[in-house]
């Protein structure tokens, strides 16, 4: 599996500050207004939500604030977001999938095509990169010692597809349609899931070796990030490890 997952960038900006603490929190609070529009308030019906409070959670949010979120959005006046996906190139030709969550649906794209346009990219035509990636389901495991071993017997009995073991968590991919059968198995088994979501996941990855190329590419998914209405941005970037988030 790659070792440039969504949730080791979540571990590694976990402790960064406030306002980027609060911006995470707006993120997944409207994934959670979708999730409630789609399939009711009560997250034991309604596994999409229980996964998303069990994300919140990871992510420190209170569970105060993760009632608010959940009366907020169960009401008449919950705002309705749309949802959208842009597919583009940063620099030097790497793919780049955002996807995002608006009441305003000419913002964002003017937003998202500024962030392009900026740092060396262009924003380009739904399926222009898609076709570079595959989705796959992504159930992720607090890592309290587990036995390896073990765990890839247990996740194999519910159609996992591989196992990435690390020192604070266990990522497992699957096909997305036995996600929820995998998250649900493993959950019974005992084993504490922080997240359980459908990720892009790059066939290739593409190498930069310009500074600047690099500093560009940086800050166009820095910037694509901060911005409230983008949820998830997938690339095929094969960053270097050291590189400073």
């Amino acid at each position: 599996m790659s070792g440039h997952s969504k949730w080791k960038n979540i571990m590694h900006k976990k402790e960064k500050t406030d306002a980027q603490r609060a911006k995470v929190f707006t993120k997944i609070g409207k994934e959670m207004a979708v999730a409630i529009r789609e399939g009711g308030a009560d997250p034991v019906s309604n596994s999409k939500l229980r996964d998303l409070i069990q994300k919140a959670k990871a992510n420190n949010v209170p569970n105060d604030n993760i009632d608010r979120i959940i009366k907020k959005f169960s009401g008449d006046n919950a705002v309705n977001y749309e949802e959208m996906v842009y597919e583009g190139y940063g620099p030097c030709g790497v793919a780049v999938i955002v996807e995002a969550m608006t009441d305003n649906r000419n913002r964002t794209a003017s937003e998202v095509r500024h962030a392009f346009d900026k740092f060396g990219g262009n924003l380009g035509t739904s399926g222009c990169v898609s076709f570079l990636f595959t989705e796959k389901g992504m159930v992720v495991l607090e890592n309290t010692g587990l036995d390896e071993d073990t765990v890839m017997e247990d996740c194999f009995a519910f159609d996992a597809d591989d196992l990435s073991v690390e020192d604070d968590v266990v990522e497992i991919s699957c096909d997305p349609s036995v996600l929820p059968a995998l998250r649900d198995g493993m959950t019974e088994k005992g084993y504490h899931v922080l997240s359980a979501e459908v990720e892009q996941i790059p066939a290739t990855y593409t190498t930069l070796t310009d500074e600047d190329q690099i500093k560009k590419m940086n800050l166009l998914l820095e910037h694509l990030e901060e911005n409230d209405d983008v949820q998830n941005v997938y690339h095929n970037w094969s960053m270097p490890e050291d590189i400073d988030e």
